[in-house]
């Protein structure tokens, strides 16, 4: 074990302060245009819930067309098809018109679980020339394998480092982050024996942690707690899926020193009142307008520095060619809005280009 950590700590000190993608290191100037929290492939099919209703379950296995996409809201855990975004050819065509609108980099963070695939996202960095940033540890506990609950703290922690230092089995493709990281609420031991190893696995690769809490108002802080607690910086952990909080305990976060993701822009349906969700009936989700007002208090606050922003685009009716948002949204439909309203250039950069260089960089 002493010989393998002195073998990755020779590996960090080449990868400190820099970026690394699916295709290499980069360095943090070639970052550009930057949304943290995407999905270029993903399967969500851990959330599918059989209706109980005869009526409903004609649902089921109908493939997603525009002609049910009127009422997928509400049947979005009942539907297997919406849950896969694992099409390589027709994703790489989505996640160009990012590329075309003028993005540059994403993070993507399907952890394990939920479809993660070195091989493929490699590829469509190649082909679409987007810098794609990959994730590591778990996804929430309907994704985990079946013997989560045994496997040790340090086999995880091995597992998540030996992803970043060596690369995902023997692909030879290392992740650049460490997430997202899921979470339910209430949570329970395994979950936080992740929250844990990805916390030591932070400290010693030198990788950011991205987090999808649980939903409820306590979860936040209690998922910070344990990542602070196992000696993770709160200067290296960005907490996700912000929108849906209210920005008083956002407040919260923010004091520690993490970063504050608004990562749903685009989407204004609630996936919280579904049974494969645990939240707190308070959680509403907002609107593109109330994300920006949030937006704009915390910079009135003094958090500027910590924003990122991005739309988590995870489902088959968020892909633009089944009319949703698209990868483009932010680019084409928010920024121009942002503009209008008083967002400075500059503080458009920080956003989008300064603070995701920032937490992005290995340390």
């Amino acid at each position: 074990r002493d010989l393998h950590k002195e073998y990755r700590r020779q590996r960090q000190m080449c990868i400190r302060d820099r970026i690394q993608t699916v295709l290499g290191l980069i360095e943090p100037d070639e970052l550009g245009i930057t949304l943290t929290h995407e999905h270029a492939l993903i399967d969500l099919s851990c959330y599918f819930v059989m209706p109980e209703e005869a009526t409903e379950r004609w649902y089921v296995d109908k493939p997603f067309t525009m002609d049910i996409r009127g009422n997928i809201g509400k049947r979005w855990s009942h539907n297997r098809d919406i849950q896969l975004l694992i099409d390589e050819k027709h994703q790489t065509e989505e996640i160009y018109k990012y590329y075309l609108a003028g993005g540059n980099s994403f993070v993507d963070t399907t952890s394990i679980g939920i479809g993660r695939d070195p091989l493929a996202l490699a590829r469509m960095s190649r082909a679409t020339g987007l810098n794609i940033i990959m994730g590591a540890s778990h996804y929430v506990p309907v994704s985990y394998p079946d013997d989560m609950d045994e496997r040790s703290e340090q086999q995880i922690t091995d597992q998540i480092i030996g992803d970043i230092t060596v690369g995902v089995k023997d692909t030879g493709v290392k992740s650049g982050i460490i997430g997202e990281v899921g979470n339910f609420w209430p949570t329970n031991e395994t979950s936080r024996k992740i929250l844990r190893a990805s916390a030591h696995a932070s400290v010693e690769t030198g990788a950011a942690i991205l987090i999808h809490p649980g939903f409820h108002r306590d979860a936040l802080m209690h998922h910070l707690n344990d990542l602070i607690e196992a000696g993770a910086n709160p200067s290296r952990i960005i907490m996700g899926h912000l929108d849906t909080f209210p920005i008083e305990i956002v407040k919260q976060v923010a004091e520690t020193g993490a970063y504050l993701e608004y990562d749903t822009f685009g989407s204004e349906e609630s996936l919280l009142e579904s049974e494969s969700l645990p939240t707190d009936p308070g959680m509403t989700m907002p609107t593109d307008v109330q994300r920006m007002e949030r937006l704009e208090q915390l910079i009135e606050w003094g958090y500027e520095d910590k924003i990122v922003i991005a739309q988590d685009i995870c489902f088959k009716h968020w892909a633009s060619s089944y009319g949703g948002q698209g990868y483009a949204h932010i680019l084409e439909s928010i920024l121009p809005r942002m503009r209008k309203r008083g967002f400075s250039n500059e503080n458009i950069d920080n956003i989008l280009i300064e603070n995701p260089k920032r937490i992005l960089k290995f340390k």
